[in-house]
Formats: structure tokens, C-alpha cells, sequence
């Protein structure tokens, strides 16, 4: 940066003795080469604002996206639990069902007859 800077200063001092051009219209371009610069810096900083400010919203849009799949997967692998936990309770239901319908005193014993 320093060598550009260097050989613009060369080129304007040597534009300046050559011309013998005004001090304000050197002036004026250098306030408006200054100003360039400046307005790129903001511009470049501007940017990168942005992108940080995408990048965060990026990052909170795939975080509820990501929970919200999550989400829907427990649900399914919920509902697929509480199906084998209701067939194991019919089954547990109609064996203690068939279990209370059995006297549990042989035919043979001395209180069954």
C-alpha cells in the first residue's frame, strides 16, 4: 500500500510542476480520492455487518429447523413406543383376564370338594 501511495505522490508532484496546475483542482482530487476511500471502507464494513447479521440469522433459522425435525422424529418414535406398549397391555390384560377366570385350587383338593 505504501508503494502505491508512493508513486501517486510522484505522479500528482509531477503532474503539479509539469502543468502548473491550481492548488484547488489538486486539492478537490485528493479530498475526492480520500473520499473514495472512505466510502469503500464503509461499504466493505457495511458488508461484513451484513454478512454477520445473515450468518446469525442463519444459524437461529437451522437451530429451529433442526429442533422442530428433532421434534417430529420423537414424535414418531413416541407414537411407535406407545403401539407396542398398548399391544404389550392387551396381551398383560387378557392374561390376567384368563388368569382370574381359573380357580387357582385344584379339582382334586380337599376345599373343592
Amino acid at each position: 500500500m505504501k508503494i502505491i501511495l508512493g508513486r501517486l505522490n510522484k505522479f500528482v508532484a509531477g503532474v503539479a510542476a509539469k502543468a502548473k496546475v491550481r492548488k484547488g483542482t489538486l486539492t478537490a482530487l485528493g479530498i475526492f480520492f480520500v473520499l473514495q476511500l472512505y466510502f469503500v471502507r464503509e461499504l466493505l464494513a457495511a458488508e461484513l455487518l451484513f454478512a454477520l447479521a445473515f450468518g446469525v440469522l442463519l444459524i437461529i433459522g437451522g437451530t429451529a429447523y433442526a429442533l422442530g425435525a428433532i421434534g417430529e422424529r420423537g414424535l414418531d418414535l413416541a407414537e411407535a413406543g406407545i403401539r407396542v406398549l398398548a399391544r404389550s397391555a392387551r396381551r398383560g390384560y387378557g392374561l390376567v383376564d384368563e388368569l382370574s377366570r381359573k380357580s387357582f385350587r385344584h379339582a382334586r383338593s380337599e376345599s373343592a370338594q
